[in-house]
């Protein structure tokens, strides 16, 4: 089969870089970013989330084969900020998204513990009291 093994979609080779960056010389403040052992997930996320920033002009991102766990992300911004330090502010504003999605599952989590506990058990025959 064609297929690469499974590990090999998310592990990283020894030589094998997570993020790698190359310079667009045709658009002034562009920056192609190819991040590997990722997928749609992630550049997606990225790519929508950079739209946000007002100083981001354009980001986009292709997924050049889809046998490979691999994506590129292309930003431009206008100026004021780089490229790089556009992700890198997309990537921390994720995180603490993420970290506020976590605090507030954890506490639901919990508040329906506590409702289940307090719950009648059922009495054996499927029906619930």
């Amino acid at each position: 089969m064609n297929a690469p093994e499974r590990y090999e979609t998310y592990l990283l080779g020894e030589d094998e870089k997570k993020v790698e960056s190359r310079d667009e010389t045709r658009v002034p403040n562009t920056t192609v970013f190819t991040f590997n052992k990722e997928d749609h997930t992630l550049g997606n996320l990225l790519s929508q989330r950079l739209h946000n920033y007002k100083y981001v002009k354009f980001s986009a991102y292709k997924v050049p084969h889809p046998m490979f766990a691999t994506f590129e992300l292309r930003v431009t911004t206008d100026g004021t900020v780089s490229p790089k330090d556009a992700v890198m502010k997309c990537c921390e504003d994720i995180v603490q998204d993420l970290d506020v999605l976590s605090k507030s599952f954890t506490h639901e989590w919990h508040v329906a513990e506590a409702v289940m506990e307090n719950r009648p058990k059922p009495d054996g025959n499927g029906v619930d009291f």
